[in-house]
């Protein structure tokens, strides 16, 4: 630092990365100033400057640096300050103290100090825990303690293991020699730890009674909301609980039911465009990035998908660690997933593209689509990102809310129709596209039979396989033979699994 560049800094004023003492005599409070900055982004201190920013300097000798090294001896962890003497007039000169910031807690005296703008105060003890736990997140965390010895392989879903290390060869995210046997899989993927499986297995695979009773928070909410705001009437309120690529799924099934989908005609092409309210990239990497990154340790979390009139959010249990802001999740950042083997598990499946870029990449999509940039809010132990539509849906959906009434019509008498005709009985889908003199099962039915589930009117002849040759549809409770404890929580929608 020479000369011009401390006149700089003492021009700009004090801030959360610049500290002004007039002597070293104040090196007490220096050194609670040099805790915060070590505990935040680092900063300098410099002796022989006034609060008001006026350059005074002052006799610095190596008595005087020693002072202030054994002062910042209280400081622990310890630290190795980097001095520099920067001379302003005769035997006067300004001692800079440099601060790097240190991914450790470090304590004054036995107390955290914090810098907040200018000022250096004691840190909170939710944010000193906070702290704590981001420093040992290395080593101890959800996703690496292990799953009761009395759970194995079993309680998974080998046929989702399977299929990520299909997909992961495929994209070369992982040696193809790999044995394709569920444990090897599963050792490929770093999910076992000696013989026993880690709790990042059961969030990313687990499907038994065993997990859903020890693990409540593999879970994800979804909710349509008639209005603007949480006490508005629901036109869909789904709880399903399951593991991280099972929830996937469903989510993006439930936003394909709910999303509605607006045409415009674009300068210079004769061909309507049809695009849906919110980008589907953008939507699919928010819900990514909740099961990746949510907090599995808080027992009653879940990730929540809530639509409104005006707006989508996707929120998950947790908050923002290391660091990271809602505003820092807007700029090129540090990756550091809290859950980076549940990470690197999405990453080798090609449910993401690449750590340290979700944020970033749903920003991207939004802009691409002519919608407002993302925000996200960290409130309640909650990380929330909010989606709003494009200026030109509204615009596209005026005039198109005539034909949208009548085909929403018709959805509704397709859905009574169905109903009556199952009133005489289970029928599967081609049975029931007969009777409705259709040629053949059409998305418009596929639709009615899963608006009828999930209202409860209807149910699965074999809930155990949803996707069996065999099933058929039957009014709920009709002809229902005494169903095993097992059997009761059903198949694709009502009691969701």
């Amino acid at each position: 630092m020479n000369v011009e560049d401390l006149w700089n800094l003492a021009r700009a004023g004090e801030s959360a990365a610049v500290e002004f003492k007039r002597s070293t005599g104040q090196r007490t409070d220096a050194a609670k100033t040099v805790c915060g900055m070590l505990n935040g982004d680092g900063g300098v201190v410099l002796f022989g400057v006034s609060d008001t920013g006026e350059v005074v300097g002052q006799q610095v000798t190596a008595h005087t640096q020693e002072e202030v090294v054994q002062e910042l001896r209280k400081i622990d962890p310890s630290v190795q300050p980097r001095f520099e003497v920067i001379g302003i007039a005769n035997d006067l000169s300004v001692l800079a103290l440099h601060v790097q910031a240190s991914p450790a807690v470090h304590t004054y005296d036995g107390r955290p100090f914090v810098r907040q703008g200018p000022t250096t105060s004691l840190m909170p003890r939710d944010l000193f825990e906070q702290r704590i736990v981001e420093r040992m997140h290395p080593q101890r965390r959800w996703e690496l303690e292990l799953l009761p010895e009395d759970m194995g392989v079993g309680d998974l879903d080998e046929r989702e293991v399977m299929r990520t290390v299909e997909n992961a060869v495929r994209l070369g995210r992982l040696d193809a020699d790999v044995e394709r046997d569920v444990k090897s899989a599963l050792r490929g993927l770093g999910l076992l730890s000696g013989a026993r499986l880690t709790n990042a297995a059961v969030a990313l695979y687990g499907q038994s009674d065993r997990a859903r009773a020890l693990y409540p928070q593999l879970q994800i909410r979804l909710a349509r909301f008639r209005g603007t705001d949480r006490l508005s009437d629901f036109s869909d309120n789904r709880q399903i609980w399951g593991h991280s690529f099972e929830l996937l799924r469903r989510a993006e099934a439930f936003l394909l039911d709910h999303v509605p989908i607006a045409g415009r005609v674009l300068p210079g092409r004769i061909e309507r465009e049809d695009r849906p309210k919110y980008p589907p990239r953008a939507t699919r990497e928010a819900l990514a990035n909740a099961l990746c990154h949510r907090d599995y340790g808080i027992a009653g979390g879940a990730v929540t998908v809530a639509m409104y009139d005006d707006r989508l959010e996707i929120g998950n249990p947790g908050q923002l660690h290391f660091g990271l802001t809602p505003e820092k999740l807007l700029a090129p950042h540090e990756s550091r997933p809290w859950n980076p083997l549940i990470a690197g598990v999405f990453f080798r499946a090609g449910v993401i593209e690449q750590w340290g870029t979700g944020t970033l990449n749903i920003a991207r999509w939004c802009q691409e689509f002519e919608a407002p940039a993302p925000r996200w809010d960290e409130r309640d132990r909650m990380v929330t990102v909010c989606l709003q539509p494009a200026p030109w849906f509204e615009a596209a959906r005026s005039s198109s809310r005539g034909a949208e009434s009548e085909a929403e019509s018709g959805a509704e008498s397709l859905r009574k129709r169905a109903l009556n005709e199952l009133k005489a009985g289970a029928l599967a889908k081609s049975e029931l596209a007969a009777r409705l003199g259709l040629p053949s099962v059409t998305g418009a039915l596929n639709r009615a039979i899963r608006a009828l589930l999930a209202e409860g009117a209807i149910e699965l002849t074999v809930p155990e396989r949803p996707n069996s040759r065999l099933q058929k549809y039957r009014i709920r409770g009709v002809g229902r033979v005494q169903a095993s404890p097992s059997s009761r929580t059903g198949p694709e929608h009502g009691t969701e699994r």
